[in-house]
């Protein structure tokens, strides 16, 4: 099913919109195991009833963007475990339909719309599944990263989304890369970078990060995710300044993932109160990433007035 919802960049010209929560944490929650190195992505062949009814509490919940469940998703992965390129292909639009049966679900159950559709494109440190997804700096080339996003943002935009999520990016490199790798398709994109204070994860200054952005006519939101909230209410205001775009944000709850460990520690810090100054200072897609839930995207929602 395509989306018929008005374009997610008008949405956001007109003001704020809410975007979900972690998905792992609702599937966790649910019971389902994602300690596999493919994490959720798992479930898109295995249980992906699952992944429909974790989207649904998040639109349910006052959610207006779904993230889809192929973070983690590539091909090398999928290869890794037996799955070969044509059956990843699959699961890759597997994961916006599902996306999609959800939203539908939701507006049959009362949900108002319009609703869409993030296609997540993680970094490559993701499907290494090592934890150097926070570290950036893998030792490729911008012309071997674009290499390996390439095929998977190609189904994921075949697929139809309302957005391509590329999301999690610890490195202005693969920043490039990314966009390089986006052009074309025919899909918006957003670009969302996971920083550790004032730098990327890789250790850029997060003006220079943001500015590789700016004049790129695919990308309709810069911003950052999967960070301590602390470190998104700095970067809101100056990813608005360098790219003059709408700001996307969407912090952890501010525990911390141990990744020798594969565990969060730490004490939640994620607050609904800190939406409306995320509002003013240019951002225009909000929500949670890791360990947010429903319930505080319920609270972010009413806090922007949806």
């Amino acid at each position: 099913m395509v989306s018929t919802s008005p374009p997610l960049a008008d949405a956001l010209a007109a003001g704020p919109v809410v975007l979900d929560g972690g998905l792992s944490n609702q599937l966790e929650a649910a019971g389902h195991d994602l300690s596999d190195a493919l994490w959720s992505a798992r479930l898109l062949a295995e249980e992906p009833a699952a992944v429909v009814q974790a989207h649904l509490a998040y639109y349910e919940a006052g959610a207006q963007v779904a993230i889809t469940s192929s973070y983690q998703a590539t091909f090398e992965g999928f290869a890794r475990r037996g799955i070969g390129a044509e059956q990843a292909a699959e699961l890759l639009t597997r994961s916006v339909e599902l996306a999609r049966e959800a939203a539908g679900q939701a507006s049959a159950g009362g949900v108002a719309g319009p609703l869409y559709v993030a296609a997540s494109a993680g970094p490559y440190g993701a499907m290494l599944a090592d934890g150097s997804e926070y570290r950036g700096r893998y030792g490729l080339s911008v012309a071997e990263l674009e290499r390996f996003h390439r095929p998977r943002l190609e189904v994921l935009a075949a697929a139809r989304p309302d957005v391509l999520a590329l999301e999690t990016v610890p490195d202005a490199e693969e920043a490039r890369a990314l966009l390089r790798a986006v052009r074309g398709l025919g899909v918006p994109a957003y670009l969302s970078y996971s920083v550790a204070g004032d730098r990327t994860r890789a250790g850029q200054p997060l003006a220079e990060a943001f500015a590789v952005a700016a004049e790129a006519d695919e990308v309709i939101a810069v911003g950052v995710n999967c960070c301590a909230p602390d470190d998104a209410d700095r970067a809101v205001r100056l990813a608005a300044q360098v790219t003059g775009k709408p700001v996307v944000v969407y912090p952890n709850s501010g525990e911390s993932w141990d990744a020798a460990a594969r565990a969060w520690c730490g004490s939640p810090a994620f607050s609904a109160d800190r939406v409306a100054a995320w509002a003013a200072d240019g951002a225009r897609l909000i929500g949670g990433c890791c360990r947010v839930g429903p319930d505080a995207i319920t609270e972010l929602a009413a806090g922007l007035g949806r």
